[in-house]
């Protein structure tokens, strides 16, 4: 399942409703991102998320169905925030579950890794200065690479 919303999520209460009755399940692996107050040396007072909605749902349930295709997995969530947001608010949040923890916790981690390069959101980061584009990062690129062979 993917939602992509404006509005904050609780990833305890996420959690409890995700795991609830599948007793089948041995593991859950879960993520959540959050904004820093710094980045790249420089402080970071808010940042805005901006997309293209119908675009950016179909990226999403390809990078979701991929995991899926790789993995035995009983079922996942994504939640993404768009908008902007304030050091300490929660932007994303994944969740996989499947019978062994090992799929799990390879899943949750491909899905963060493509959703950090092939999810297709741009970022407006507010501090000192002019607000500030923030372009992909060379180490995601290469935690996303590593995938490829798999």
């Amino acid at each position: 399942m993917i939602r992509v919303q404006q509005e904050p999520f609780d990833a305890g209460r996420e959690l409890t409703a995700f795991k609830a009755g599948k007793t089948h399940v041995g593991g859950t692996a879960l993520f959540v991102g959050t904004v820093r107050d710094r980045n790249e040396g420089q402080g970071v007072s808010a940042m805005t998320l901006e997309h293209y909605p119908g675009m950016t749902e179909k990226a999403l349930a390809g990078i979701e169905a991929e995991a899926r295709a790789r993995w035995p997995l009983d079922d996942v969530l994504i939640i993404h925030r768009h908008g902007r947001m304030l050091p300490g608010e929660d932007i994303v949040l994944v969740l996989t579950s499947s019978s062994h923890r090992e799929a799990a916790f390879a899943a949750c981690q491909f899905l963060m890794d493509w959703l950090k390069t092939k999810a297709p959101f741009w970022k407006l980061e507010e501090g000192q200065g002019d607000p500030r584009w923030v372009d992909a990062r060379e180490s995601d690129d290469v935690a996303a690479r590593r995938w490829s062979g798999t």
